[in-house]
């Protein structure tokens, strides 16, 4: 295993070659050219981007050919997706692009669904925007890593895919899923007052949808 920061990597990897490189980590231009430039030779290139490139004003749902812009949910973070994605296929013409909606699934780094396992856990009421009526569209860690199989073993002539399920669900239903998971029933809370939906709830207040058609044909 090599450790190493991805700006500072000098000739560390010059003299390998990578069959596969899956870069799950690249946030903004500057990730993908420093990474680019320190490597060696490699086969296929992989990136995980976001679906926070689509401008939240965008039409519904969201294709992989849908206009790319500013969303005001996931400011810069999407705009720093976008960069990064434009740069990436600058350098590496042939690479693949993945943008999931919410990924969920072992070792989660954002305190999404482990913050409704815990109130679960400790017998806490569940805090919903209004009446819950609001959906999502998740993707689970392992099918994305499927997904990244596929594209490694059939080289596919498409390099760009939202993947994500192909059916949203409310966030009530959503949070029941979650308890049940310790065989507990939630007691929801409605919140109408206009309080940041963050204080109290994982998610932004922002229903979107991608069309995953292309991903289905692969899988």
């Amino acid at each position: 295993m090599l450790k190493a920061d991805r700006h500072d990597l000098g000739n560390r990897l010059k003299n390998l070659h990578f069959d596969v490189v899956l870069d799950v980590t690249a946030y903004n231009a500057s990730d993908i050219s420093c990474l680019i430039e320190g490597l060696g030779s490699f086969g296929t290139y992989i990136m995980i981007s976001s679906s926070s490139v689509y401008p939240d004003d965008g039409a519904q749902p969201f294709l992989e050919t849908s206009q790319l812009g500013d969303n005001k949910f996931w400011g810069q973070y999407g705009l720093d997706k976008i960069a990064a994605e434009k740069q990436l296929l600058e350098l590496v013409p042939d690479a693949y692009i993945l943008r999931p909606p919410y990924l969920y699934g072992p070792m989660n780094n954002v305190y999404r669904e482990a913050f409704v396992f815990d109130c679960a856990e400790d017998d806490l009421p569940s805090y919903l925007p209004r009446k819950g009526e609001l959906k999502l569209q998740f993707f689970y860690i392992k099918d994305l890593c499927r997904m990244m199989e596929k594209i490694i073993e059939n080289q596919p002539k498409e390099h760009l895919y939202n993947v994500g399920n192909s059916e949203a669900i409310s966030v009530r239903q959503w949070v029941k899923l979650c308890y049940a998971c310790s065989n507990k029933i939630p007691e929801f809370i409605g919140v109408f007052d206009e309080v940041n939906r963050r204080n109290y709830f994982s998610f932004y207040d922002y229903e979107f949808f991608l069309d995953v058609e292309r991903k289905k044909a692969l899988a």
